[in-house]
């Protein structure tokens, strides 16, 4: 055979192996096998960070009796008498040397701070975040928690709420350079990104509005939806703005269906704008395109003398509407005495059983003590009947009056000088304790009104609020003079003479000089009266504005006078 015809037969050969393994099918395992892997290899979604799980979570983790994760100015500068926190200013560096800044802090503005934690201490160390209202602060800390840190406070009212309480700032220069002391952890860099991305992209607002500009946007055609997220009771008991809606904090984020569309106007308030900030950040990254938070909250809001509505609103109306000509709501011994026998009127004595024992009480008098008072209103007659309400000295009783009051009855007053004033009118009392009161049906008034009033006369303290003449010239003697508040009109100063130092401003025109109080709302403030009726019922006006350590002179200047204590005139 020739090598020509032998090379023919091989190429042959090798042509059909090659056409018999193209015809041949694949096995079932072998498509299988491709199609799985085909389907292994599909793309993964990446989802990020579950923004609603999140600020859901940071919401319920802060908590009301610490401040929802503030710090008070006074509770700071106590604390930095031992060992100082960190203090992180996240103002810019501009704002700080201008207005002043805490001395030992450091500065990091707010939009770098998250490029810089390695400028910060360990994540379990104390850091107490300051700007000037709480605003920036508040985003700052809500950043730092979800980022695992575990010890950041908030200073409640920033840098300004630290200067209206006197604490030192130093002026002038910069403060610290951050310098690098940790070593970052940062465990979800998903996390890390959106939150960064959010604070170094923070316009020149910050997302803050001021309370005249708010109040120029409510007035006009398209005002925006006032979202309050204080608790209900703050909402009633502490005013609010007219038209908010309330939800609070904590149930904010499992209720967004209360709340507009994702591009409407909003504006969040609270009480500081601490919490304001948390839930304008949180609701942005979840798509709200247009929410902005109250600057300084309804504290700022009301310091700039705009209206409110709510309790304290009421309050302020009820005691610039006491008239004058009837008593600011008393009734004298002599004309008590004389209505009795023609007209006799419900007398409701509110002292407690073992004083009444001890001293008698008028004629045909029920007994509900001031605690109960509220917790007995199907014991009282019509909202429109005469009530006369009596206790020692007025204090309890011009409380007594004032609540009901609020509450629609409209002929409610107080015995001037309570049963002390009766005994020195020389008139009758009897001997023993009253008989029961019947009960009979409740009259319908505001339930939440009702519930706040309830709760502060139900909590009322030991003294129920007041100090006595003896007791409070001794604290003056001593030097340990509080601000001394005397709201009876200028005529009866003049003509009945003052506790020296006292500040005049008559009960009518409280509400609107509110300014000339302490900046401090936990200084110490004694308001002084004639019997004590005006005083009670400015005690509990400041009170419910969160003044929180206010008494009234018992028996006013009155008790002060009997008691030949000095007057000035």
């Amino acid at each position: 055979m020739s090598k020509k015809f032998q090379l023919f037969l091989a190429l042959l050969l090798t042509l059909s192996m090659i056409l018999g393994a193209c015809g041949s099918p694949a096995p079932a395992e072998a498509t299988e096998a491709v199609v799985a892997e085909v389907v292994t290899e599909a793309p993964v979604v990446e989802t990020g960070p579950d923004v609603l799980a999140l600020f859901t979570d940071l919401t319920a983790s802060l908590p009301a009796d610490k401040g929802y994760g503030t710090v008070k100015s006074a509770a700071l500068n106590e604390e930095m008498v031992d060992k100082a926190p960190f203090i992180l200013d996240v103002r810019e560096a501009a704002e700080a040397e201008a207005d002043g800044y805490i001395e030992g802090s450091v500065n990091i503005p707010v939009r770098e701070v998250l490029n810089n934690l390695d400028k910060l201490p360990g994540l379990d160390d104390p850091i107490v975040v300051t700007c000037a209202s709480g605003h920036r602060g508040g985003m700052v800390m809500a950043s730092l928690t979800l980022l695992g840190y575990t010890n950041v406070r908030n200073l409640a009212g920033g840098i300004n709420g630290w200067k209206k309480a006197e604490f030192p700032v130093i002026t002038g220069t910069a403060p610290e350079t951050a310098v690098a002391i940790s070593t970052p952890v940062v465990e979800d860099q998903a996390l890390f990104e959106m939150l960064n991305s959010f604070l170094t992209e923070l316009p020149e607002d910050f997302y803050a509005i001021k309370s005249d500009k708010l109040s120029e946007a409510l007035a006009e055609s398209t005002p925006p939806t006032v979202v309050d997220i204080r608790t209900s009771e703050e909402f009633t008991k502490d005013g609010h703005i007219e038209g908010a809606v309330n939800v609070p904090m904590q149930e904010i984020f499992g209720n967004l269906d209360k709340l507009p569309a994702k591009d409407a106007y909003i504006v969040v308030n609270c009480a500081s704008g601490h919490r304001g900030s948390i839930v304008t950040m949180g609701l942005r990254l979840l798509g709200y395109t247009n929410v902005m938070n109250l600057a300084g909250g309804l504290n700022g809001w009301k310091a700039a003398g705009l209206p409110v509505a709510g309790i304290v609103s009421d309050m302020g109306a009820f005691l610039v509407s006491l008239p004058a000509d009837a008593g600011f709501y008393t009734i004298k011994s002599d004309k008590l005495n004389e209505m009795m026998v023609e007209n006799p009127p419900f007398i409701l004595d509110v002292r407690e059983s073992s004083e009444i024992e001890s001293t008698g009480y008028i004629t045909g008098s029920i007994n509900i003590p001031i605690r109960d008072l509220l917790k007995n209103l199907d014991k009282l007659p019509a909202k429109d009947q005469k009530i006369v309400i009596t206790c020692a000295s007025g204090h309890r009783g011009a409380l007594g009056t004032m609540a009901l009051r609020l509450l629609g009855y409209t002929d409610v007053i107080n015995l001037a000088g309570g049963i002390n004033g009766w005994v020195k009118a020389e008139l009758p009392l009897e001997a023993g304790v009253p008989a029961a009161p019947v009960a009979g049906t409740a009259p319908e008034v505001d339930a939440d009104t009702l519930a706040i009033l309830d709760a502060y006369l139900s909590n009322l303290p030991e003294g129920f609020g007041t100090v006595k003449a003896p007791d409070f010239n001794t604290e003056i003697v001593s030097g340990t003079v509080p601000f001394i508040l005397d709201v009876r009109t200028a005529t009866e100063l003049t003509d009945n003479g003052y506790i020296e130092g006292a500040i005049n401003i008559p009960v009518n025109d409280m509400p609107a000089n509110l300014a000339q109080l302490p900046a401090d709302k936990s200084a110490p403030i004694v308001v002084t009266c004639a019997s004590g009726h005006r005083g009670a019922m400015t005690q509990l006006y400041l009170q419910f504005l969160g003044y929180t350590n206010v008494r009234n002179l018992a028996g006013g200047m009155n008790g002060w006078i009997a008691a030949e204590l000095p007057v000035a005139k």
